[in-house]
């Protein structure tokens, strides 16, 4: 795997930006995101936050290959809101990431190309406030192992820098451990050369 493979682009705190026009206001807020099950929350706050605004229009990408996303015009003509927060998501190239474009209706239409505009510049005012940081793609693996054998687990551990994220010590033992993508060959090759140990690929974050 390149080295570009084994990083992304993320925000890790909440940001705003505002774009108005012809009275209408476009109150962009965009939020670090890594499960859909709390889209819903994250838009009910909103919505009690907003009671009066028109339309809150979202967009997000997920997971380290950026490979899930999803849009959503909130009663906007189609393609002229959540697919230009998208394609603002696309051109920074950030993921774990979703924005949600508030809007306030004030009087006037702005047509499809105004539209387009609005909910692109919020969303650009909302990523140029916050700092956007580089992150490496970690697997998370269970390496079990007899207790007699701590000390040579732990010195790879200790030796290749690996997170401990909950470990387990008793007879049998179980520790979980967070590594770069780029070291799971070499490490998973070392562990699985030492006799009795198991190690079982967990998930990616």
């Amino acid at each position: 795997m390149s080295l570009f493979d084994d990083t992304y682009r993320t925000i890790t705190e909440p940001a705003e930006g505002i774009f108005r026009d012809k009275g209408s206001k476009f109150i962009a807020y965009a939020y670090p995101f890594r499960d859909e099950s709390t889209l819903k929350d994250i838009i009910a706050e909103l919505k009690a936050a907003h009671p009066k605004a028109r339309h809150h229009c979202w967009a997000y990408r997920l997971s380290p290959d950026r490979s899930v996303f999803r849009v959503n015009d909130d009663g906007e003509p189609s393609g002229t809101a959540g697919r230009p927060i998208l394609n603002v998501l696309l051109s920074q190239d950030v993921t774990n990431i979703i924005v949600v474009v508030v809007r306030y209706f004030g009087g006037t239409l702005l047509g499809v190309p105004g539209l387009i505009n609005a909910y692109k510049t919020a969303t650009l005012e909302a990523l140029d406030s916050v700092d956007i940081v580089e992150r490496t793609v970690n697997d998370v693996y269970a390496v079990h192992f007899d207790y007699l054998q701590m000390n040579d687990v732990m010195k790879i551990v200790k030796e290749q820098e690996l997170k401990v994220l909950s470990q387990n010590f008793d007879t049998s033992c179980t520790i979980h451990v967070e590594m770069r993508k780029l070291q799971v060959n070499e490490v998973v090759g070392k562990l699985e050369t030492m006799e009795g140990i198991e190690v079982d690929y967990l998930r990616t974050i």
